[in-house]
């Protein structure tokens, strides 16, 4: 007899329904194992939102921990003589800046010729500066036009640059030099056009001498070879804008601070939201958090209570309270904002040995960052609980893979067995349909109904 190509077409009975159903019913076995390998993954993923939440508080605190966020400094200037900025190191004061002179830059043009493109003859033209330095171009009597001049002169780049002005006279085509930068040291003192000087002489009345700025700070004379002067008040630029006077003022800059402290308190407050869901009991019908009752994570809690808890051991301020933020019984914190205000505005060294302390490890910052590099580091806690989890995820994968193979060995084993009975029920249909028919012959030569 051919063998049956699928289930349940000799026999007439929905085999293949049925194998679907054993299948379905054995595959049930695999359920606990991915419930399981969900419980991991949903634990995996817990940990790496708390990490997440503790590099970001870590970075909040490390501001805290920097000298400098506790330095800044806001810079005014009245008027429009001067535009100042600040740095750190600026002191807090009030300053009177007299703009006198501003810095010039040397400029002079040739007289004119016809064709700006005609060589003038080969040659050295030779420059020097008021600081002594000099400057020579050798000019190509195949390439000596006024183009070609001005572009050699730049191409040097030795200080001294060039353009043509075209006057509109009869022999339009000026070639102007001037210094690349303010100030007598880098004006123009001499220029000897050599070879050249048949062609191209000074005009004189074109002379723009080069000029120092000169001002006056809190009635100091200070000279300038450039309109940016750098030192005359420490930590302080001054633009020169224009002749005049301005007033300078250098104040403390609290905003620098307070946002920081602000951002300090917003990302601990992250911090415990993050565990508050993660610790969650959904109580009945509800849905409970991923790391409910976990120990890796009530260490990280009990770490960060005792350290926002206890303080600093130095300075005028001790608590959290001191500085304006008040630890709440739900583990958050509550900032008051007008009497951090009013500690920046008054009390700023305070507030920086709280935070920042006398060493890197020593204030409330510095505490934080000790026990947040411990908790993260290679073989902390997180890090090793999140280890053994993954090294569960790969067991049950492991074991789910063998129960599949398992699996599929079972339904392969009713399939043949299925095929099986198929194959002897279509025989005994085949053989009964026969016998039917022999005695069906039979009652009729024996002239029975």
């Amino acid at each position: 007899m051919a063998s049956i190509s699928a289930l349940g077409i000799g026999s007439g009975m929905d085999l293949n329904g049925l194998l679907d159903q054993l299948a379905a019913a054995e595959r049930q076995k695999l359920q606990p194992i991915t419930q399981q390998k969900q419980l991991q993954q949903a634990k995996i993923s817990a940990y790496g939102r708390i990490e997440n939440a503790l590099s970001s508080f870590q970075e909040a605190a490390a501001k805290l921990n920097k000298a400098a966020t506790f330095q800044g400094v806001a810079s005014t200037a009245s008027g429009s003589a001067v535009t100042v900025a600040a740095s750190p190191t600026a002191p807090i004061g009030t300053y009177t800046v007299n703009v006198l002179d501003r810095a010039e830059a040397y400029s002079v043009a040739t007289t004119g010729v016809a064709d700006q493109n005609a060589n003038l003859g080969g040659g050295n033209l030779s420059f020097t500066l008021g600081n002594g330095d000099t400057l020579d171009v050798a000019i190509d009597p195949e390439q000596s036009s006024l183009v070609d001049i001005r572009n050699a002169i730049n191409n040097a780049n030795g200080g001294v640059q060039a353009s043509i002005v075209n006057d509109g006279s009869g022999t339009p085509y000026r070639l102007v030099m001037s210094s690349t930068a303010t100030g007598t040291d880098a004006g123009i003192t001499n220029i000897d056009f050599g070879a050249l000087g048949g062609e191209l002489t000074l005009d004189l009345a074109t002379e723009q001498e080069a000029q120092n700025a000169m001002l006056n700070v809190n009635g100091i004379n200070i000279t300038s070879q450039s309109n940016r002067v750098e030192g005359a008040i420490q930590g302080v630029t001054l633009d020169l804008q224009e002749q005049g006077s301005s007033t300078v003022s250098i104040t403390r800059d609290a905003e620098l601070t307070e946002t920081a402290i602000k951002e300090f308190v917003e990302k601990y407050n992250n911090l415990q939201t993050v565990i508050g869901d993660l610790t969650r009991f959904g109580g009945e019908g509800g849905t409970n958090g991923s790391l409910l009752g976990d120990s890796t994570l009530r260490t990280v809690q009990s770490r960060m209570r005792s350290i926002m808890g206890s303080g600093v051991e130095d300075g005028n301020m001790r608590m959290l309270r001191d500085v304006g933020i008040d630890l709440g019984l739900d583990g958050k914190l509550t900032l008051n904002e007008s009497k951090l205000a009013e500690l920046a505005g008054s009390n700023m060294t305070d507030l920086a040995t709280f935070f920042a302390g006398t060493s890197a490890e020593g204030g409330l910052s510095g505490k934080i960052d000790v026990s947040i590099k411990q908790l993260l580091q290679d073989n902390g806690p997180i890090k090793n609980t999140t280890k053994g989890l993954q090294d569960s995820m790969r067991r049950l994968d492991d074991r789910f893979m063998r129960m599949e193979e398992s699996i599929d060995k079972t339904i392969d084993r009713f399939r043949t067995q299925f095929a099986r009975l198929d194959s002897m029920v279509a025989n005994m249909n085949s053989t009964s349909m026969y016998l039917t028919q022999q005695f069906d012959i039979l009652n009729a030569q024996l002239g029975r109904n």
